[in-house]
């Protein structure tokens, strides 16, 4: 293993940020305020400067803790006097949702209005004159996502017209409201179509795309990757950890604390279950699999899993998330570990074995 600093990656022109990025989906919810400030404290100490929310966070979502991830990244800044230009937030609009109701009624399309509107609801939470990063947080058409792998052509829906989407973003931008512009949950057809209009009109280019990507996910490698190289789009791996499948606590005889995330919202997280389902015999195998690799080598899991993300070529930065502050130290830690060839290639094998279990 060779060591070593906190590296920093170039988001867009003139704008670095850390190659982690502390992501912000669980405060509000199973952080309160006072927990999510000591977080955002060490994190920032550590050298961590991007950090990443949505108007729908916390998550479970509902409609009382709804935008409440946003106002506690705003209320640390003030309370804490952070220089804003010492720091890059990224946050993200959410698209159709028939569930969501409480946020502008779905919304049943991501239009122009909807866009302007989430926009201003989200520097009010935030209690800023602009967001850094401004993503689409999931496509206003039909695709699979959240664990669907099959594109069902039937299913197919008339959709806002990216060229309305990115007009209303590059309004925004125009208005000093966002910086730049980024995708999430996208896929190879939906960043070239918004790369190639944006191109075309004179819109915003996309800077980045947030897709899962992690030892039990590596779909992005299959078609996005060749659409982020050649088009110089930064991958923003979310769910490094495979939302806490990684750590191996879940292997534990009892099957983990009963704290965490997977087993304290049990029932309540369909979104999350459908895609980390500990009942399914191949993630459990692939899991136990990696959680031996990392032993074999004197790794903890979550070190192998991170570390396996970092060396990834197209991605910027990875967007994790922590509850305790021994979770971000240990995340943090793994900015110092590169993995030798010897153990990626134990990691292929595994792959090979069991494919891209948690789509």
């Amino acid at each position: 293993m060779a060591m070593m600093g906190m590296p920093l990656f170039n988001l867009a022109p003139a704008v670095k940020v850390s190659r982690l990025c502390l992501g912000t989906m669980t405060f509000g919810e199973q952080n309160s305020f006072q927990e999510s400030f000591r977080i955002l404290d060490e994190a920032f100490a550590g050298g961590i400067n991007f950090f990443d929310s949505a108007e729908m966070y916390p998550v479970p979502q509902r409609p009382s803790s709804q935008g409440k991830s946003e106002e506690h990244i705003g209320r640390w800044i003030r309370n804490h006097k952070i220089p804003r230009d010492q720091i890059v937030l990224a946050t993200k609009v959410s698209g159709p949702s028939g569930q969501m109701t409480w946020i502008r009624g779905g919304p049943n399309f991501l239009d122009a209005q909807n866009i302007t509107e989430a926009i201003d609801d989200s520097l009010l939470r935030i209690g800023t004159d602009y967001i850094d990063l401004y993503q689409i947080h999931w496509p206003d058409r039909y695709v699979p996502m959240f664990g669907e792998t099959d594109y069902d052509p039937n299913r197919a829906l008339t959709t806002v017209p990216m060229e309305e989407q990115l007009n209303a973003l590059g309004n925004a931008v125009s208005a000093g409201k966002i910086r730049f512009v980024g995708l999430s949950n996208e896929t190879p057809y939906g960043l070239m179509k918004f790369l190639q209009i944006a191109k075309c009109v004179g819109y915003p280019k996309i800077v980045s795309i947030q897709n899962s990507y992690n030892l039990l996910c590596r779909h992005f490698d299959s078609g996005l990757a060749e659409c982020c190289h050649h088009e110089r789009v930064s991958l923003l791996a979310y769910s490094p950890m495979a939302m806490g499948l990684l750590s191996g606590k879940y292997l534990s005889p009892g099957g983990g604390p009963f704290d965490a995330r997977m087993n304290f919202f049990r029932g309540k997280y369909p979104e999350g279950e459908s895609r980390y389902n500990l009942s399914k015999a191949n993630i459990i195998a692939a899991t136990t699999a990696y959680k031996k690799i990392a032993e074999n080598h004197g790794l903890s899991p979550a070190c192998l899993a991170i570390a396996f993300v970092l060396r990834h070529p197209l991605v910027g930065s990875i967007v994790f998330g922590a509850t305790k502050l021994w979770q971000l130290r240990e995340v943090m830690a793994t900015c110092k570990v590169s993995l030798t060839v010897d153990i990626l290639q134990e990691i292929d094998k595994v792959h090979e074995q069991y494919p891209n279990p948690c789509p």
